[in-house]
């Protein structure tokens, strides 16, 4: 590990391992600067309590800035405040600092976008989860449970959402094409077209982003995100 490099710890899930990792930035000196769960915060803290006994492991990039402006660009976000476990986490963070790109690749592998099963549906043992409600399953089992349906309904909507945002860019093409052909009534029809492929995605999104914030939940109230 060096001066500029993206280190993360990975963290379990029950007895799933691999689920969870945290991201931060390397600052070469046994400091870290990530976004500080609890807090809420991109903070520089000590590499041990970044670290909290874990085994760090690093991120390549076959391209990517050199460590002089990734630090730069994590310094620039310092005491930031806006995270967001679907938009805005502790990887995209990171990866921005060396990539200039904000992106997650744990959140796209595992958070699903939910359409064909009702978010309630996994609501309801999350909530008992949370709540320690005594049940014919254990917390553990529910937990489980909610994470498999989560994880059918990625493999199942996945495909579906990146189909329907493929279409909103084929339309927007074609009405673009239309227009250079003064043909406005077929750059109309494509626009209407667009129009509902994106409600269908603001759909999914929706749904997503509910899902989310119910994941982030379960983890706070089974300990399984801590403050570093």
């Amino acid at each position: 590990m060096a001066r500029g490099e993206q280190i993360y710890t990975i963290r379990e899930f029950l007895n799933i391992d691999g689920v969870y990792e945290h991201h931060g930035i390397d600052y070469g000196d046994g400091t870290v600067i990530h976004y500080r769960k609890g807090t809420e915060t991109i903070e520089r803290t000590s590499k041990a309590y970044f670290i909290d006994g874990r085994k760090v492991y690093v991120k390549r990039y076959p391209l990517r800035y050199i460590a002089d402006t990734v630090i730069q660009r994590a310094e620039s976000r310092l005491g930031e405040r806006k995270y967001n476990i679907l938009f805005n986490n502790c990887e995209h963070f990171a990866t921005w600092c060396i990539t200039g790109v904000s992106y997650s690749q744990q959140i796209k592998n595992f958070i699903p976008l939910l359409h064909h099963i009702n978010v309630e549906q996994i609501s309801e043992p999350i909530k008992q989860a949370i709540l320690g409600v005594k049940t014919e399953l254990g917390t553990a089992e529910l937990v489980s449970k909610a994470l498999a349906d989560i994880k059918v309904a990625w493999e199942n909507i996945q495909p579906e959402y990146k189909q329907t945002l493929q279409e909103i860019d084929n339309w927007q093409k074609v009405a673009v094409a239309a227009l250079k052909k003064n043909r406005e009534d077929l750059a109309r029809a494509a626009l209407i077209r667009k129009r509902k492929h994106q409600e269908r995605a603001d759909e999914l999104a929706n749904s997503l982003q509910k899902l989310a914030t119910m994941t982030e939940t379960l983890l706070r109230s089974q300990n399984l995100i801590g403050k570093n």
